[in-house]
């Protein structure tokens, strides 16, 4: 048995060191709880600025939203970079695997991806959301095909789906193709289907589902940020599901949180005695999934 923590907590947001002082706590307080892995959400390092529209508009944008930009840019981290190694020195501390949410710079662009580190605090695996969701694609850019890891642990096989990617079925599949275990599933969405969804994946995937989902207040935003003033921004609603559907902890709403459960890789063949999505439920004769694994930078430099 191995015990995990999914993490339900929010982003300070446009003050990275304050967030990251809270992602050492919290991850103190898994590692004393005994969890050998801690899950936090999507976008918790560089922020979720929900309720934003950083001043776009069909054929215009403004220099306010511009400036909110640059300030947010500003927010994100390197990847690798002194924050990500911070964060990595804070796995290393608690001998702690970590899957978290951040806002990736490179470059002019940023990206919502997750990071995995390992107990040596070196990272693992590193995913960018491959379609943002709406006006997201206004802030981020696409992931590619290039990351799109499960990765081997001493506590089992370890994947990252971000929010409503876990909504493409192909990707899904493509995890599933990796014999992802430990499926983390970092995100924002607080609606009471997300909890739903988390019990599917895990049916369908035949594996520990670990979602990790903000609680984000008003007052967690600067007072000058032009969102809606007062209440809750982001309600949370982690969960933790097993292989055959079941509810192992969660779904929890309206405070910060940290939910615990102890796993058993070794028994989900149990589960898939009856379903195997990628073995003997498959149908390859009929269908078939190809996934371009190659990265793909706008910019190449060949010698003549």
């Amino acid at each position: 048995m191995t015990r995990v923590a999914v993490i339900q907590a929010g982003t300070t947001l446009f003050d990275t060191p304050a967030t990251l002082a809270k992602l050492e706590r919290l991850a103190g307080e898994a590692a004393a709880g005994g969890a050998k892995l801690a899950v936090f959400p999507e976008a918790f390092v560089g922020g979720y600025p929900k309720g934003m529209d950083f001043g776009a508009r069909v054929g215009s944008r403004t220099g306010e939203g511009r400036d909110w930009f640059a300030r947010y840019h500003a927010s994100a981290i390197d990847v690798p970079g002194p924050d990500c190694d911070a964060i990595g020195e804070v796995a290393r501390t608690h001998e702690l695997h970590i899957v978290v949410g951040v806002i990736e710079r490179d470059g002019g662009t940023l990206y919502c991806t997750a990071l995995t580190f390992g107990p040596d605090g070196a990272v693992i695996a590193k995913h960018r959301k491959v379609m943002p969701t709406a006006m997201e694609r206004i802030i981020w850019g696409q992931g590619d095909g290039s990351t799109l890891p499960v990765v081997a642990t001493e506590i089992g096989r370890i994947g990252a789906v971000i929010c409503w990617e876990n909504y493409m079925p192909l990707l899904r599949t493509a995890m599933y193709g990796q014999g992802v275990e430990l499926y983390c599933a970092p995100t924002v969405d607080d609606r009471d289907t997300w909890a739903l969804s988390m019990r599917h994946i895990a049916f369908e995937g035949r594996c520990f589902v670990l979602s990790a989902v903000q609680f984000m207040t008003r007052d967690d935003a600067p007072a000058d940020c032009p969102i809606a003033k007062g209440g809750t921004l982001i309600r949370g609603g982690s969960i933790i599901a097993g292989p055959l559907g079941e509810v192992l902890a969660g779904p929890v709403y309206d405070k910060e949180a940290a939910l615990f459960a102890d796993v058993d890789v070794a028994a989900l063949p149990r589960a898939k005695y009856d379903f195997d999505a990628i073995g003997h439920y498959a149908r390859p004769d009929i269908f078939t999934l190809h996934v371009d694994r190659r990265p793909k930078p706008p910019v190449t430099f060949g010698e003549n």
